[in-house]
Order: C-alpha cells, then sequence, then structure tokens
C-alpha cells in the first residue's frame, strides 16, 4: 500500500501537513502509526503531533488550514477520503468537478461549518465525506468540514439521536441524512447558507450530438456505442454507476466471475472516458422541452444541454411505502441499506418489510445484530428464493408476518416506536413495537421529469418498443426505468446498447422507419 500511495503522491506541488491531536487513549496511539505510516510514502508529507483530549486529524496545505479534517481515524472506506484529501488539495484527482460545479461553490456565502457523522463500514458515506471536503477546498476560507467516526464518538452520537449514517450537520442543524452526491449537497448548502450574486445570471448553454441521461450501465452502454460511431455525446447524471454504486456483490454478468457494485462503477467511469463523451455528474434533471426537432435539457446547475436525440436510462431507485410518519423519520429509524444502517440497531427490536430476495437477505444480516427482527410481507408468502427463506426460518429471533399491510410509522420526529400492521384478513390492526424499519419492497423507475413528456405505464416505467424508442420521435429509453422485462446488469448494458444504435441508425436514415 505505502508503494501504491508513493506513485500516486509522486506529482504532489505542494507541502502537506497532518496535524494530529493525540487522545490519551487507544485510539490516539493508532491515530499516530497510521498517519506516520502515510505520510512515509512522500516527502511532500508530515506529521505533527499534539497531545490533547479529542482526538482529531486536520489537513494543512503549505502550512495554512484546508479546512478539512477528521474526528476518527480515517481507515476502512474512508482511507480513500483522506487519500482524496490530499490529492483534491493539490489541484488533482478524477473526483474533482466540472467548472460549472465549481462556479456553484465558489460562491457559497461563507462562514459555514459542516460536519458529517460517519460509520467505517458504510458504504454510502465515503462518497458525502469526500463531496463536503471538496466543498471546503473549493470554498476557500471560512468553509470547514470534519468528519466524525460515530463507534468512538458514541456520546455525542446518542445525545443528537442519529440513527442512520451519514449524518451532516451545518453548524447544529441537520443539513442531510442518508446517500448523496456532490451535487445535491450544493444545491442543499446553497438553499441553506445563501449564494453571492454572480455578474451573469444566464444559464450556460451547450449543442451535443446526443444526450445521455443516466450514467449506470444502461446509460453509459449508450454513450459508448454513440460515441463510437462519432457523435460528440453528453453523459448527465448524479453519479457514474447509479444505483450498481449500492450492490455489493456481483456473478451473474457473463465472462465477470465476481466483481462489486463500486468496481462496476470505476469500470464504467473508466471505459466512458476513453471515448469523446462530457461526463456531466452531480446533476438532476429539471425538465426536457421540445424546441421543433431539438430537446432541450434543463439541470439542477442551471445549464440548458441541447441535442436532438436524447437517451433516458435513468434506472430506479429505493421504493418507499408512502405511509404517514415515513417520511419525517427516514434517518431517525426509517432506512432502506441494512449494511449501512443496521449498527445502529444493534440489540434493539427491528422490522424488515418486504419478503422478496433484498428484504430477506436483510432480516438475515439484522438478525446477527438485532434482539429481533419481524419481517411484514403484503403477499400471502414471502417471494425469496428458497434457500433464503431456509436461512431465515432457522433463526431464533426472527418472526414472519404474511398477509399485512404496514400503515403508519409511529414516532415522535426523532425516532420511531411502533409500526401500526393491519392484517389483510380483516383482523384487527395491531402495534408493533420497533426501534427501527428497514424498507425493502424493491425499486421504482426514476421518470418523474418525463411526466407528460413521453408514455408511461402506471408504475411509472418508460413505454418502449422493441427498438427501445418511446413515444416521442428522437427520445430513447433503456433499462431498468423502461417496460423492459426483467432489471438485470446485463440486461440494462444490451438495452443500451440497442437505444444507441437505433439512435444511430435513425440519425443517418433521417427518422424514424
Amino acid at each position: 500500500m505505502i508503494d501504491q500511495l508513493r506513485s500516486i503522491f509522486s506529482a504532489l506541488e505542494h507541502h502537506y501537513t497532518l496535524k494530529i491531536t493525540q487522545s490519551e487513549d487507544a485510539n490516539g496511539q493508532a491515530m499516530v502509526e497510521m498517519i506516520t505510516d502515510f505520510a512515509s510514502s512522500s516527502d511532500k508529507l508530515s506529521v505533527e503531533v499534539n497531545p490533547g483530549t479529542e482526538l482529531r486529524l486536520e489537513l494543512l496545505r503549505d502550512g495554512e488550514a484546508t479546512g478539512v479534517s477528521f474526528r476518527g481515524i480515517p481507515t476502512g472506506h474512508e482511507f480513500t477520503s483522506l487519500i482524496l484529501a490530499v490529492f483534491n488539495a493539490d489541484g488533482k484527482g478524477k473526483n474533482l468537478p466540472d467548472e460549472v460545479l465549481v462556479r456553484r461553490i465558489q460562491s457559497l456565502k461563507k462562514p459555514f461549518q459542516l460536519t458529517t457523522y460517519a460509520s467505517l463500514s458504510c458504504t454510502n458515506c465515503p462518497e458525502v465525506v469526500q463531496a463536503l471536503n471538496l466543498v471546503a477546498l473549493i470554498a476557500g476560507e471560512g468553509a470547514q468540514h470534519e468528519m466524525v467516526d460515530g463507534a468512538i464518538y458514541k456520546e455525542e452520537v446518542e445525545r443528537l439521536d442519529i440513527s442512520a449514517v451519514p449524518t451532516v450537520y451545518l453548524g447544529d442543524q441537520v443539513l442531510h441524512i442518508g446517500q448523496s452526491n456532490l451535487g445535491e449537497l450544493v444545491l442543499k448548502l446553497e438553499a441553506a447558507v445563501g449564494k453571492e450574486e454572480t455578474e451573469s445570471q444566464e444559464p450556460i448553454r451547450k449543442s451535443y450530438d446526443l444526450i445521455v441521461i443516466g450514467a449506470g450501465p444502461a446509460g453509459t452502454a449508450s454513450a459508448i456505442y454513440s460515441a463510437r460511431k462519432g457523435l460528440h455525446v453528453a453523459l448527465v447524471a448524479e453519479r457514474v454507476g447509479g444505483q450498481v454504486n449500492d450492490t455489493t456483490a456481483i456473478e451473474n454478468i457473463p465472462s465477470v466471475a465476481s466483481t462489486t457494485g463500486t468496481q462496476l462503477a470505476a469500470d464504467l467511469r473508466a471505459h466512458a472516458h476513453e471515448y469523446n463523451i462530457d461526463i456531466l455528474e452531480q446533476r438532476r434533471i429539471e425538465g426536457i422541452e421540445l424546441a421543433g426537432t431539438k430537446k432541450e435539457v434543463k439541470t439542477s446547475m442551471g445549464e440548458v444541454l441541447e441535442a436532438e436525440q436524447i437517451i433516458i436510462a435513468t434506472g430506479a431507485a429505493w421504493r418507499k411505502l408512502g405511509v404517514p410518519g415515513e417520511a419525517e423519520h427516514i434517518g431517525r429509524g426509517v432506512a432502506f441499506c441494512p449494511h449501512c444502517d443496521g449498527p445502529f440497531f444493534k440489540g434493539k427490536d427491528i422490522a424488515v418489510v418486504g419478503g422478496g430476495n433484498s428484504g430477506i437477505e436483510a432480516a438475515i444480516d439484522l438478525a446477527g445484530i438485532c434482539k429481533s427482527v419481524t419481517v411484514l410481507e403484503f403477499a400471502e408468502t414471502l417471494k425469496a428464493d428458497t434457500v433464503l427463506q431456509e436461512k431465515l426460518m432457522s433463526l431464533p429471533n426472527v418472526t414472519v408476518h404474511t398477509s399485512v399491510a404496514t400503515q403508519e410509522v409511529v414516532g415522535d420526529g426523532t425516532k420511531i416506536s411502533s409500526l401500526k400492521v393491519a392484517p389483510r384478513d380483516g383482523k384487527p390492526a395491531f402495534d408493533l413495537p420497533v426501534a427501527g424499519v428497514f424498507v425493502q419492497i424493491g425499486l421504482a423507475a426514476n421518470t418523474q421529469f418525463v411526466d407528460g413528456l413521453v408514455e408511461r405505464n402506471r408504475i411509472g416505467e418508460i413505454v418502449i418498443d422493441e427498438r427501445c424508442r418511446t413515444s416521442v420521435e428522437g427520445i430513447y429509453a433503456a433499462g431498468d426505468c423502461t417496460t423492459v422485462p426483467y432489471k438485470q446488469i446485463v440486461i440494462a448494458m444490451g438495452e443500451g446498447a440497442k437505444a444507441a444504435l437505433t439512435a444511430f441508425d435513425e440519425r443517418i436514415r433521417g427518422g424514424q422507419h
């Protein structure tokens, strides 16, 4: 690892001081040992150790504070955050935002202090930590961000009633809870702290041959196939990889025996970088307008992107229950990721809503750390694979209720106390006392932004034909956001390629045929 770091840091242009405040416990000694080894990888890195009561690591560039710090030992998934903090502070790294987003960050009103409570085992936390580190570095003096390891500062986490990671504070107020990206966080910061007025308020306009919306397996395949035809392509998304980033093990892509979601996302990005593709990340789509044969795509960054053809490949997101009490308790007892938020419910009674593979896998994992797990399934039987059901039934602290509907999440706004559950056979509803509920009821298509533009079915999927064409000429769709059966990575890739080939074929033939 030290050899790898030597290679990574060989291009550093500034000198960085890793300033440690060493607490009088084992964590303090572990921090000093780990950071000393880390700094040995480059003569541009040095370590300064000061005694103290609270463990902290601050990053200084040429003797000046960068605004980036860690209250905890940045190991596990946060080791990458430490590496990128140094690299980004030097103005380097493939994760650096584009010019449009940089200007938005620089215009934030200062001063402000951001704090992210994280878990070193959380797969969603690094993206938020790294994004807010970038905010501190780019915004400059008066902007600060600190990562806090919730496992070390347990009393602080309990005092703040934090039950999900990452949880981001702006000063003493919660700014965000859960998975996010740089673009979304910048927009939330703008709303909270305001922004300085710039000279020009006119939207930035860019023209392309083709715009792909969504950068998961379908969208990236579409962009690559289109760029290989010589087209100038924009790939617009919140993050490359999409929902794939939240997948742990992937073992069903032919010729790839085993990979992970994060690795596949990185591979998709690397492949896209080989072609004439503008990757515009950290963006949500605010609307699409038709202007003759042109399509105008408006993004959350204030841009207007123009092209004659669009491929929509926005995938799907976790489906919510849609019951009273759910929205206000997300991150406060209502959770979606058992790997990230499960440890907060250690020794407590929890529920899992959903009897498919994801729900039963979550229940099995949570049974190992929680006092009890109750599975709630709307259908008459569980839908998970037999091997998973057999494993579930072998666990002594699991109870299963089928043919029930979750009617309400009961809580006080800071934590939940129970679920109101109604049997579907007409028997009286009952209260299920739980400290947390993990919602695992499948995915919903991310297509709200095309409501009224293209035809969708009753569950929101974009209706396509066998060539990935939608109801509007020049607009195509691919992957999990469409009516194509079987939501699988390999199918999404194929559909993305098909959409690109259809679009190109119709481009050279002058329209649909």
